[in-house]
């Protein structure tokens, strides 16, 4: 019996020990900090940015001296865009400008011959108002728009005339890449009366639906 209990006494001290040296193995490890997970940082509107536009325009027309009647345009649109967010908040405050190539026309007969109004090329420098949602920020836009009014009587002859007028809409922009967004955008685009033929000049009013691309610096 006696040397039962000296041979468990003995067994159980090298337990005992062989437990306090893992012990002290792993407790300088218990003690080690968990591993953080990197922070989530929302999106960063504010930045120069570079981009491209495409869509198309629809609107009406009329000639002043000729029973011309309002008639229909429409056409595409394509061009480039540069701009500067500015943000606080959530609210982001930006300035916008684009210059495209357009080919909104539309025709219609005037007495006995017929009257033509072509828009080739449209600018616009306008103030955005987003509100960023992280990578998504719906805005609303305004300002100035130049551009042509090309107009035409058969017969008679034609004319250019640059105009100024103003535009105003809004859109919805999205980031799809650390330093890409794309956009949607719709804009109403007035550049009242020009391009006057024969003492008759003609109106120029367009909706405007473009898709773009931009890259941030």
């Amino acid at each position: 019996m006696r040397k039962i209990v000296l041979a468990s006494t003995g067994i159980l001290t090298v337990v005992l020990g062989i437990g306090s040296a893992y012990a002290a193995d792993i407790a300088p490890r218990a003690r080690m900090p968990a591993r953080q997970e990197p922070r989530y940082l929302p999106y960063n509107w504010t930045g120069a940015y570079i981009g491209i536009n495409g869509g198309g325009g629809w609107g009406r027309s009329d000639f002043s001296a000729i029973s011309s009647g309002s008639f229909n345009m429409s056409g595409g649109l394509v061009g480039g865009t540069l701009g500067y967010n500015w943000q606080s908040g959530p609210a982001v405050f930006g300035l916008e400008g684009d210059l495209d190539w357009s080919n909104i026309r539309g025709s219609t007969a005037c007495g006995a011959t017929s009257c033509e109004t072509h828009n080739s090329w449209l600018s616009t420098v306008r103030g955005r108002l987003g509100y960023a949602m992280d990578r998504v920020m719906p805005f609303v836009s305004g300002g100035l728009a130049v551009g042509d009014i090309r107009t035409s009587i058969a017969g008679v002859g034609s004319t250019n005339t640059t105009k100024a007028g103003w535009t105003i809409g809004g859109g919805i922009e999205a980031a799809v890449a650390p330093h890409v967004t794309a956009k949607i955008e719709y804009l109403y685009v007035d550049l009242g009366r020009g391009g006057s033929v024969a003492g008759s000049d003609a109106r120029f009013d367009s909706h405007v639906v473009r898709a773009g691309l931009n890259y941030r610096f």
